[in-house]
């Protein structure tokens, strides 16, 4: 494969920078609070491989020079803005505690659902995860991971490599793979030491609930700064 350094190089900071995506920490964060993370990570790791591997080798093998480019570059930077906008707007409800109102409504009606019907009824997040079925995150995965920014970039990149195809396969197979790191490595740790991996996943679960709501603010914060100056960068330039 002719290509220089420096090309392959971006492509893998852009496999780095499509990893934080804030679709993958919400999905990743919610598995590991739920019962059976394990079954439910490897079921959305499924899904996304299938979806991000797909489609990748479709669109690496019909690129056509800079048409991809001029997408990306024209709809990247909206939707960076939107998103980062959207995440000030949750810090700002979540450090304002605009949102007392409707959690103290919400929590007088679980307690009267769990008073009539004599158990827990499940939220939105743990239906919409499977109730610890890995076929619904399998769906899941495949229906949330479609190509971003910096997936579209890199595959515009790959397709201007002068490579065999052989060889754009396995650059669109380990960019999916650095893509889903976030998944692969507890995945790895309950194969390797599962015992520790437990205990780290207990010892989350019980971080997050002293301190999920801080967390959650400056989270938010800091990724809607970032997508917001990214996007006004590329605007620009």
């Amino acid at each position: 494969m002719n290509g220089g350094v420096g090309d392959l190089s971006s492509i893998f900071f852009l496999s780095l920078l499509a990893m934080f995506t804030p679709t993958l920490l919400a999905a990743v964060t919610i598995m590991m609070l739920l019962p059976n993370p394990k079954r439910l990570m490897l079921g959305y790791l499924l899904g996304a491989f299938t979806t991000s591997i797909t489609a990748g080798l479709l669109i690496v093998f019909s690129l056509h020079g800079s048409a991809s480019e001029s997408t990306a570059h024209t709809m990247g930077p909206i939707e960076d803005i939107v998103v980062g906008l959207l995440a000030l707007l949750i810090a700002y409800v979540l450090a304002s505690d605009r949102d007392a109102r409707l959690r103290e409504r919400r929590r007088r009606r679980k307690e009267a659902k769990e008073v009539g019907q004599g158990e827990k009824k499940e939220s939105f997040p743990e239906r919409m995860l499977g109730r610890g079925s890995p076929r619904i995150t399998f769906v899941v995965g495949v229906l949330l991971t479609f190509p971003g920014v910096s997936y579209l970039t890199a595959l515009d990149r790959m397709a201007k490599l002068d490579a065999t195809s052989a060889e754009l396969v396995a650059l669109v197979v380990i960019f999916c793979v650095i893509q889903q790191l976030l998944l692969e490595v507890p995945l790895l740790g309950y194969v390797f030491a599962p015992d520790w991996t437990k205990d780290a996943v207990a010892r989350f679960r019980d971080w997050l609930a002293r301190n999920g709501r801080r967390a959650g603010i400056r989270v938010a914060a800091v990724i809607g700064v970032l997508l917001i100056v990214r996007g006004l960068i590329t605007l620009i330039a």
